[in-house]
């Protein structure tokens, strides 16, 4: 029993360690030694080339639809005493090895350890517990009110598996700050760079390191402590910094009640956001705030609140005087129920108001 034992011990190690290489070898010693015993067993019904193929596969996986059969007595023996075992054996053996490489790359997908081939995409780097499943579950809303729909890749440190599986991408990596890791969540190609960090210096580093390896993309770095906000902006001035603003949200709704329940409503993931942004095109002329203002409420039901303008996303005018001009280039900000997907421009600059 012992040397039993032993024997299963060795054969199970040696072919859970079998190469792709040595499978194929034996497949194709199989399939050529059961030819030539075919060919001596004078089993000439069976030996042409495209229905030999048709016969083995269905014999040897035991599905035996019984169209095709041997006719000599040699022939019925060698089916019953090696096709049959021979090839159930090997065709288990194929099945393992996919059904074990296909665990192996669904297992290290979940854990982020394959390398990603993606561009254009929402890069999310750091973890912070529920915070972060908030930012995806916000990601995944504009993601499907977008007309781009690009894929959202999550990038951690922190020992977790992918949150969202089928949602977005996942990466594990050890550093924030190393090429070789940062190339696998596609840092170069991304079109939007989202920084999140539970310390306030790694959130700085990694937005440093963002900032040289591309500096095309748009970059959002969220802190804790706002102070540390101009000092970045000072070496990067395209990221944008989003400081924690929930003492200001205290005391705002302490004057006037309800404020914080506001802005939670336009933030809300049950209920969709409602805060929404859009770049007047190019080839769009001179359009008048007051013709704006007018033409979203009628056209779209949406509130105009505010206008970056002069191609900074740094300087945000919120409620601009009715007289005011926006030109091609800017961006208006604007409360709607669902994002705005084509929006007639030529009407805004057509509408003759009093």
């Amino acid at each position: 029993m012992q040397t039993w034992t032993k024997v299963r011990k060795l054969m199970t190690q040696y072919f859970s360690n079998m190469r792709w290489y040595v499978v194929a070898a034996m497949l194709l010693f199989y399939a050529v030694s059961t030819y030539l015993f075919l060919y001596l067993a004078g089993e000439e019904g069976l030996l042409n080339i495209h229905d030999y193929v048709y016969w083995l596969i269905v014999t040897g996986s035991t599905v035996g639809y019984g169209d095709m059969s041997p006719t000599t007595v040699a022939g019925k023996w060698l089916v019953a005493f090696y096709v049959i075992p021979m090839g159930l054996s090997i065709f288990a053996l194929v099945l393992g090895r996919v059904a074990s490489w296909v665990s192996l790359q669904w297992q290290r997908g979940a854990k982020g350890l394959n390398a990603l081939n993606v561009s254009n995409h929402v890069l999310v780097i750091g973890w912070n517990g529920k915070r972060t499943e908030q930012l995806i579950k916000l990601l995944l809303i504009e993601k499907s009110n977008s007309i781009d729909n690009p894929e959202i890749v999550l990038c951690v440190r922190a020992d977790i598996t992918n949150p969202f599986p089928s949602q977005i991408e996942f990466v594990h990596v050890d550093s924030f700050n190393t090429d070789e890791d940062m190339d696998k969540a596609c840092v170069e190609t991304a079109s939007t760079i989202v920084i999140d960090n539970p310390r306030d210096d790694m959130t700085m580093t990694t937005a440093l390191y963002c900032s040289k390896r591309n500096n095309k993309a748009h970059k959002v770095a969220y802190f804790e402590d706002e102070n540390l906000v101009p000092l970045l902006q000072q070496h990067c001035p395209e990221i944008e910094c989003t400081p924690s603003v929930a003492v200001e949200m205290l005391a705002k709704s302490a004057f006037d009640p309800g404020s914080s329940l506001l802005h939670h409503d336009l933030l809300d993931v049950d209920e969709g956001q409602a805060q929404f942004s859009a770049t007047i095109p190019e080839s769009v002329d001179a359009i008048s705030v007051k013709n704006l203002f007018y033409q979203l409420k009628t056209d779209y039901d949406a509130i105009f609140i505010g206008v970056a303008g002069n191609h900074d996303i740094h300087k945000i005018i919120v409620n601009p005087p009715l007289t005011s001009t926006l030109n091609a280039g800017d961006k208006i900000f604007y409360i709607a129920e669902n994002r705005i997907r084509n929006i007639d421009w030529a009407a805004f600059i057509n509408t003759d108001l009093p």
